[in-house]
């Protein structure tokens, strides 16, 4: 069995403070769209590994590009079921791609995490890229998962349950707001959220990219 990363510098102490405050998934039991911009700034881990959220984009189950918008299938029947769970699955036959699932069962709605700034396990995720560049480790759904270890096993698991950790941003942060990356389907909604000024972006907000 492959021996797991050990735990980054800090993280013992980010589970001590108090003022790091974990994430259930009662949090993600609302609007999609009230939970995407929440989650900019939250710390989210695997086995210890991980960083910052800064990107994200949602998808409602009425949504044509929502994987969901057809209807259930053995590919996003977790989609379907009860929120604060992980959704993996594979882009272009390439790439993993991690989600959380929002709204009650049924509702079948999720965030994709874009991009984090790493910050636990930075050298796990270096080996794990084969790159040296921090800002480049995790700027892309794609990229965060190998970096992290996320792969199709995640699928299914809970968001408040080892090994799996979120904790909610410790302060306010700014949000900005635009459209989807990516996709053919409903390119007009701002669904796409990020940390204002953040280096570690998939791609920058346009200018014009309002404040959420």
């Amino acid at each position: 069995m492959a021996q797991k990363p050990a735990k980054a510098p800090g993280v013992s102490r980010l589970r001590r403070n108090g003022a790091a405050k974990r994430l259930t998934r009662a949090f993600f039991a609302r609007d999609v769209l009230t939970v995407a911009p929440d989650l900019i700034g939250a710390t989210f881990l695997v086995d210890g590994v991980g960083g910052i959220i800064v990107e994200v984009e949602a998808y409602h189950h009425t949504d044509p590009a929502a994987h969901s918008f057809r209807g259930p299938t053995p590919r996003n029947q977790v989609m379907f079921g009860p929120p604060g769970f992980v959704y993996v699955y594979r882009s272009y036959g390439i790439h993993w791609c991690v989600n959380f699932v929002c709204e009650p069962a049924g509702s079948a709605s999720a965030v994709l995490i874009r991009a984090i700034e790493p910050t636990f396990g930075i050298e796990e995720m270096k080996r794990r890229r084969g790159l040296e560049d921090i800002r480049t480790l995790c700027s892309g759904p794609g990229k965060l998962t190998e970096a992290m270890g996320i792969t199709i096993a995640h699928n299914g698991l809970a968001l408040d349950a080892q090994p799996i950790e979120l904790f909610a941003r410790p302060s306010d942060v700014e949000v900005v707001t635009g459209v989807r990356i990516g996709i053919t389907k409903a390119v007009e909604l701002p669904w796409r959220f990020g940390l204002k000024g953040s280096q570690f972006l998939s791609k920058p907000f346009a200018p014009s990219s309002r404040g959420a």
